[in-house]
């Protein structure tokens, strides 16, 4: 058994720094060691203990760089990945202009794997190691994604998107169509490696009732899988919601109506929430994730983090591609911040980091699998330079505490101060 042990500054929780002071949750190492053994993450310690331990083990001193959990990004659109960064005005628009003509194009699997590729690979080179997906409602734009992480081995989450209205013909399926393939892709790719499947409806107004009943019901047959939807993203969005749903309550009615709510539900955006859908979802157990560069890419607004926080409603953190415009999580942690900052909440770079880790980790219901330094959780790792480029170098040399230290690298950094990356303990970018 082949053993490596890196080396460097370390960071990991033992707890959610959104629920109470971060500082008791929050642990740094200026000199720590993580041993890697068959893709899993073996032992933790301080650098000098565990060198003494495992002297048979490969060494990679990664000196004054930081050591942590590989990014999670738990909401996004691979298909997106090559209209990333288009001009647009909001949401409804948006789609109609560049999503839905894009999104068409995946009927081609030649096109659709070449994406696949790309999006993993860019996703890669930014320290994330987990994307969650949605496809498109071709069959074979999810076997490209889930083909395309098995040969990379990254643990990922992905399925068909269902529209059966309010979507260009190219773009539809129907009630009965979308069950049958998503059963059908579900059986095929749940479990298979480090696959998980997600149930897929876009959003409300895209589906009809008889396709939400649909979901709903294959949802219940398989209540270990996930589901993920969209929202209360925008006011017009919402607005249409009332119009298309006349007897729902609230915008998460619509999903609960028929059978797609639960603890393993991942709302995306959720900005625009009633109190009523907020005391729901935290009563369910089901999760929210917040897209902070796509809200204010196309204007959407502010999402109420800490709000969500205090009612115990988990929260994760994603960039929404190509609705975002980054694929870096350290400038979804930026934009988090600045949200925050705009809704008077100060959110700390322990908050930060968790929320691209572990808080998106335990949105997906894989917090004792991904997203950890801990024993036993798969050895996917980022290595952050904390001086990547002479802007942030300036400013750490300054820093008279880590926080303050790894706090430029939050807001200034991007895919160059991604020194390494490990997938189930494989080296696959950067150098020591």
């Amino acid at each position: 058994m082949t053993k490596t042990l890196l080396l460097g500054q370390t960071l990991s929780f033992s707890g959610n720094p959104l629920r109470g002071p971060w500082e008791a949750v929050s642990h740094h190492n200026s000199a720590g060691a993580i041993l890697i053994a068959d893709g899993v993450i073996t032992d933790i310690g301080d650098s000098p203990t565990m060198r003494a331990a495992h002297p048979d083990a490969d060494t990679v001193n990664y000196g004054d760089a930081l050591i942590h959990a590989g990014f999670i990004d738990a909401h996004m659109h691979y298909p997106q990945t090559r209209m990333i960064a288009s001009w647009g005005k909001q949401l409804i628009d948006w789609l109609n202009t560049y999503t839905f003509p894009e999104e068409s194009r995946f009927e081609d699997r030649a096109y659709a794997d070449a994406v696949a590729a790309d999006t993993l690979d860019i996703a890669l080179a930014n320290g994330t190691t987990t994307l969650t997906s949605f496809c498109t409602i071709h069959p074979q734009s999810v076997d490209a994604f889930f083909e395309a992480a098995a040969a990379r081995n990254m643990a990922v989450v992905a399925g068909k998107t269902c529209m059966d209205r309010n979507a260009p013909a190219t773009l539809q399926d129907t009630a009965q169509t979308a069950y049958d393939d998503s059963k059908a892709l579900l059986e095929k790719w749940h479990g298979r490696g480090r696959a998980s499947y997600a149930i897929t409806p876009r959003f409300s107004p895209t589906s009809t009732p008889d396709q939400l009943d649909a979901l709903g019901a294959l949802w219940a047959e398989n209540p270990d899988c996930l589901m993920q939807t969209h929202l209360s993203e925008q006011h017009p969005e919402i607005a249409w919601v009332k119009d298309l749903f006349p007897q729902a309550r609230d915008y998460l009615d619509t999903y609960e109506a028929h059978g797609l709510i639960g603890p393993k539900g991942l709302y995306g955006h959720a900005i625009h929430l009633d109190p009523r859908e907020v005391d729901r979802l935290a009563e369910v157990g089901a999760a929210v994730v917040h897209c902070p560069t796509s809200n204010t890419f196309i204007g959407s607004g502010l999402c109420d983090v800490m709000g969500l926080a205090r009612k115990a409603v988990t929260v994760g953190l994603a960039t929404d591609t190509g609705g975002g415009s980054s694929f870096s999580m350290l400038r979804t942690m930026a934009a988090a911040y600045e949200i925050g900052q705009l809704r008077g909440d100060v959110l700390h770079a322990a908050q930060l980091m968790w929320l691209a880790t572990e808080g998106s980790a335990a949105a997906l219901h894989k917090c004792s699998q991904i997203g950890r330094l801990a024993v036993g959780a798969a050895a996917d790792i980022t290595v952050l330079d904390l001086a990547a480029t002479p802007v942030i170098a300036q400013r750490a040399a300054q820093a008279e505490t880590f926080w303050d230290q790894l706090f430029p690298t939050i807001m200034m950094g991007d895919d160059r101060s991604v020194r390494d990356v490990w997938v189930a303990g494989a080296r696959v970018t950067g150098t020591a």
